[in-house]
Formats: structure tokens, sequence, C-alpha cells
């Protein structure tokens, strides 16, 4: 029935679609959502000789039933939109992170590169080479390149930590937001993918986003 399904939501202007079976796996009910560009009977037609033509499955035209809107698009479609709205709302992006270290001193240095408003800024941190460090010294950097993205308010790395959650490592970042006497604890997440030490850029930004949003010039 998977099978079905996935080859029905492949047809042209079909949405979504759902095939209901009996318990003896006998084809009962097949609902589809399609757009409004071709008449029901169309559709109808096409999901018929659809399941005939490629998995030899005859299926009665009254147990399809059709549902048509304008409106509605593929949850693809809106995720990917949701994504592009985000990454437009944010005032500064991810551009590069440069993790060095020295044999001899065993010390790490983290260079961030973020872009906001097509202005580039980097910054360099160092601290001792272990795990926790090299968090730590890429978060540090994010924040310095931050404050001197923006040049309002101050920032000041709260800290970093690392945890395991529904089967997966992410880093936690804590980031002091600093304005005249109040000051505000800003936290952010992201999920360890590419490395640690870019999540650790990840979980910044995300902490330290609507604030920055707060003091676009936009």
């Amino acid at each position: 029935m998977r099978r079905a399904e996935n080859l029905l939501t492949s047809l042209e202007g079909v949405l979504s679609a759902r095939v209901v079976t009996t318990p003896l796996g006998e084809v009962s009910e097949i609902h589809i959502l399609a757009h409004a560009g071709q008449t029901p009977k169309q559709v109808v037609r096409n999901v018929e000789s659809a399941l005939l033509a490629h998995l030899g499955l005859k299926v009665d035209h009254r147990k399809i039933s059709i549902a048509q809107t304008a409106d509605v698009k593929p949850i693809e479609t809106l995720d990917l939109g949701a994504v592009r709205e985000r990454a437009a709302q944010r005032v500064v992006l991810f551009d590069d992170l440069a993790m060095a270290t020295g044999p001899r001193n065993r010390r790490v240095t983290a260079t961030v590169a973020l872009t906001s408003e097509g202005r580039i800024e980097s910054a360099s941190e160092e601290g001792p080479d272990t795990a926790r460090n090299r968090l730590d010294v890429a978060a540090r950097a994010t924040v310095v390149v931050l404050e001197r993205l923006l040049d309002r308010g101050g920032l000041a790395l709260e800290g970093v930590q690392m945890h395991e959650a529904f089967g997966r490592t992410w880093v936690m970042v804590g980031v002091q937001a600093i304005g005249g006497r109040d000051s505000k604890l800003l936290m952010g997440t992201a999920e360890v993918r590419e490395s640690a030490e870019h999540a650790a850029v990840y979980a910044t930004l995300d902490a330290t986003n609507r604030w920055t949003m707060a003091r676009s010039p936009r």
C-alpha cells in the first residue's frame, strides 16, 4: 500500500494520497487530495491507470474519492518556504569557521567569519586544546564577531554545554546580552552534524538571533 501511495502522489496535480485496505489486504478506499486544475473524473482515471500499469492493481472507480483545493501546497513546499522566510529574517549569517591547533603549546584557535548586510567580519579566540575548550573558543569568537557587526549593546559568553537527547548530540550555548544596567540570558541550541565546533557557532547564533534582529538598522 505504501508503494501505491507513493505512486499516486507522484501523479500530476496530486498533493496527497491515502490507501485503505481490508484485513485481507484488499483495497477498500482510496482518498486523493488534488489541485483543482483537473476534473475529478480525470483524476480518477489517472489513479486507475497508474495502479494498473505500475502495480497490476485493478480498483473500482467507486472506491476512489477526490478532494480538490486551489490553496493547499505540499508539506515539503511549505517547509521550504518557511526555511527561506526564516533565513531572510536573519540579520547575521554564518560564513566560515576555521580551527587551528599548535602542536607545541597544545592550544587551539577558532576563527569565525559572519556576514551582516553584505559586510563580513571575523574574529579569533584561543584556548587550551581540549574537547570542551574547542567549543568554548568557537562560541567566544562568534560573540566577538557579533559585537563588531552590530555595535549595539554588549554580549558575553555565559557557557557552552554538550548534551545527548532524543538519540542525538546537541550543543547548548548561553549568552548574556547587556544593555545599560540590565542583562538577559539568551539560550540557543544546535544539533551536532558537521562538527561540534560548528554546532557551537550555530547555537550561539540561535541564542542571539532575536537580539540581533531587534538591533538591526532594518
